[in-house]
């Protein structure tokens, strides 16, 4: 991932495992402080209530930017409907 994909206050996701934080691949942060020139972040990572239980320096290749709309202006978005079986 390219570094100057990443800024403050992206959502963010743990790519690979942190088990001296007991932090795994999948938990979910927020990039709060950027560090070395954007060489680095500092992820916050909290509960469901919002209390922080770890902040943590992590390099680009450690974490990866959560979407929550298409990234490309030009990408249409499709409304995905499960149905159940009856």
């Amino acid at each position: 991932m390219a570094k100057n994909t990443i800024k403050l206050l992206d959502v963010v996701a743990l790519t690979v495992d942190l088990p001296e934080y007991n932090l795994w691949r999948g938990q979910v942060g927020t990039v709060v402080e950027l560090l070395a020139d954007s060489a680095a972040f500092e992820v916050e990572f909290s509960d469901r209530n919002g209390r922080t239980y770890e902040s943590v320096g992590l390099h680009p290749e450690q974490i990866m930017v959560l979407y929550f709309e298409p990234a490309s202006p030009d990408s249409k978005s499709e409304m995905v409907t499960a149905y159940a079986a009856q």
